[in-house]
């Protein structure tokens, strides 16, 4: 099978195939997993069906799904990018297994994504959220270039409570060239 791998320093991404449903659902099912987004409970069945069949999802989406792997292999987190349908509005999200937070993997995991999109798709702006109690989220953004738009409140059920999310975006213009030599490589 090919696979396409986006290689950093430390961290390689490489599209998400039916083989990755259990790591994820085990991050998707773990009550602990993550503590600023909703809890999400999936079947492994929902999960290959939305990934096999993308216009069943509620709003259309043109997107890509990576596994991040330390170079060793070992997975570490998710990152996705989505361009939403009818709106052109490009977005990623990205998720770290706990134990391996901390370490910069998000950070140059979205790098990456970033330098890929700018590269190779004719986009003037890419824009994420995080839930504004999620101090590490918004320190990977700004890392990376990300400017705070606004916020959007009470957009976001977590945990029992309605709670605000910070919008966050990267222009082309603020962008400029690679931060990291983004390698694409196809892999057998």
């Amino acid at each position: 099978m090919v696979n396409k791998l986006l290689e950093g320093k430390n961290v390689n991404l490489r599209l998400m195939e039916k083989d990755d449903a259990d790591f994820i659902l085990d991050c998707l099912n773990n009550i602990n997993f993550d503590e600023y987004d909703p809890i999400v409970e999936v079947s492994k069945t929902e999960l290959v069906k939305g990934y096999d069949n993308p216009s069943e999802l509620a709003v259309a989406t043109e997107r890509q799904n990576f596994i991040i792997e330390k170079k060793d292999g070992t997975k570490v987190g998710f990152i996705r990018h989505g361009l939403i349908l009818p709106h052109k509005l490009l977005e990623i999200g990205y998720a770290i297994v706990p134990s391996e937070r901390g370490k910069g993997y998000a950070t140059e995991a979205a790098q990456l994504v970033v330098d890929y999109l700018f590269l190779s798709k004719d986009i003037c702006r890419i824009e994420a959220g995080t839930n504004v109690r999620n101090k590490a989220s918004q320190r990977v953004l700004e890392k990376v270039g990300f400017k705070r738009e606004g916020t959007l409140r009470k957009v976001m059920f977590v945990r029992g409570e309605w709670v605000d999310v910070y919008v966050y975006s990267i222009l082309r213009e603020e962008w400029k060239e690679p931060k990291i030599l983004t390698k694409t490589v196809r892999q057998k």
